[in-house]
């Protein structure tokens, strides 16, 4: 006896209706997203239109594709635009959110790309208010804080890079060949060059090289500058202490002398040509080197919402500390205390800290593994030695019960926060150049975060 089944009918399945109320339930991320930007001031962006020329898309239907884009890993126009089209090759749960966020309109990419442009400044006001809903539905309490950076790569390669060395050696070799041209355009005899050879045009061409070759110098003497005023001061800190604890001691200062900062570009220092501001830095993922921005974020313990956003073009995080924390919106309070890794270890940021009326917890040095359970249970600091140095003072502050409480939370707050942007949604690379659009852009992917969480916060 054969046994029956229920078998498809694929003609009857092809003309079933799909409502996209049934797709998107009412706790997608998508609807959430209509949810806050039509909840959001946009008055700022609204003066920007005139009333001549046809109708242009509303901002909340721009905004929207741009917030769910960026908190799901879709950060190109293009990419956006596609997944907008009735008729695509992407997934159907993938497209069917930008669609509804676009109302069933399709705005082309360099609509979506030039609005991203125009409003980049307006991000920062949007920032915050997406703040502020969270703190007024209840999620965000601002408490205590971790501040962490990364490396995010340039919209720039490193192959378009010059170094100071190398420059001053283009620089001699295009002078001496305009040199040379010069002085065959005034020998007035055209047997010494091939008849294909249009003289004006090649002289004119290395001047434009020269041109851009003494722009990138003037950057690079300027960023050497500004690297040897703060290593100047540096080094005069480190010579005052110096001198201060052997008076302390009533002997001569001990051990070798700080060595004081040279003035003056770096045979290495690097410009780069297709995006100047961007820099050469280390790169922690394979330990090699190439063009980042450095950004920062600022992440409450409780709530892991990013409550404050900086970029800058520092290779190193010490310089990042106070700048960033001052980003936080005075409109959702005062930081109790902040954590910090050692990257950003100095008397000035703790004095800063300190000074703003936010008690740190700066890493002295990188922990070591496996330490004992003693290490997290015991409040048992070791003394402070007389006239402790400030990093004595930090390293026996952090190794009390509560210093350890505050700092481990960094491993649960701000580092995973910074795992997901980059690994969850993707952002491994700008879309922009130039500090001002890059710092804009990183603060739109702040925010597509915070959605993301403050959705998550919301249904779980």
């Amino acid at each position: 006896m054969s046994r029956k089944f229920k078998k498809p009918d694929y003609e009857k399945t092809l003309d079933l209706q799909v409502s996209l109320r049934d797709v998107l339930p009412p706790n997608h991320l998508a609807r959430f997203t209509v949810e806050i930007v039509s909840q959001l001031d946009l008055s700022s962006i609204y003066q920007k239109y005139s009333d001549e020329g046809a109708p242009p898309y509303a901002p909340e239907l721009l905004l929207g594709l741009l917030f769910y884009g960026y908190a799901t890993g879709v950060f190109s126009s293009r990419k956006i635009e596609r997944a907008t089209l009735r008729q695509t090759q992407g997934r159907l749960y993938e497209v069917l959110p930008f669609r509804f966020i676009a109302g069933d309109m399709h705005p082309d990419h360099d609509t979506i790309a030039h609005f991203r442009r125009q409003h980049l400044a307006e991000l920062k006001e949007l920032f915050v208010q997406v703040l502020l809903m969270a703190q007024a539905m209840g999620y965000l309490q601002l408490g205590n804080v971790s501040l962490d950076g990364s490396k995010i790569h340039a919209d720039a390669s490193k192959s378009k890079a010059v170094s100071y060395k190398r420059l001053l050696a283009i620089e001699a070799y295009l002078k001496a060949e305009v040199a040379e041209l010069f002085a065959m355009a005034e020998a007035a005899d055209r047997k010494q060059w091939p008849e294909e050879m249009n003289l004006p045009d090649e002289i004119e061409r290395r001047q434009q090289q020269l041109e851009r070759l003494a722009e990138a110098k003037k950057v690079l003497e300027a960023r050497a500058q500004a690297r040897y005023e703060a290593e100047q001061a540096e080094y005069e800190a480190k010579i005052r202490r110096r001198a201060e604890k052997a008076a302390k001691k009533g002997q001569k200062p001990r051990g070798k002398r700080p060595k004081p900062p040279t003035p003056g570009p770096r045979d290495k220092d690097q410009y780069n040509f297709t995006d100047p501001e961007s820099r050469i830095m280390k790169n922690a993922t394979n330990s090699g080197f190439d063009q980042h921005y450095n950004v920062q974020v600022v992440v409450d313990h409780d709530s892991r919402l990013v409550v404050g956003n900086w970029l800058c073009d520092h290779p190193n995080d010490q310089q990042a500390a106070l700048p960033t924390i001052d980003t936080v919106p005075p409109e959702l309070g005062q930081p109790k205390a902040a954590n910090l890794d050692t990257g950003y270890f100095s008397q000035n940021n703790i004095t800063g800290m300190e000074a703003r009326g936010i008690d740190p917890y700066i890493a002295t040095g990188r922990s070591p593994h496996h330490l004992g359970w003693r290490s997290y249970f015991l409040d048992n600091p070791d003394p402070l030695p007389e006239d402790p140095s400030i990093q004595e003072q930090m390293a026996h502050k952090l190794q009390t019960a509560i210093g350890q409480a505050i700092y481990r939370l960094r491993k649960s707050t701000v580092e995973p926060v910074i795992g997901i942007i980059k690994e969850v949604l993707g952002f491994r690379q700008f879309s922009l150049r130039g500090l001002l659009p890059v710092s804009g852009e990183w603060t739109l992917v702040c925010l597509a975060y915070n959605l993301k969480r403050f959705h998550t916060l919301r249904y779980g």
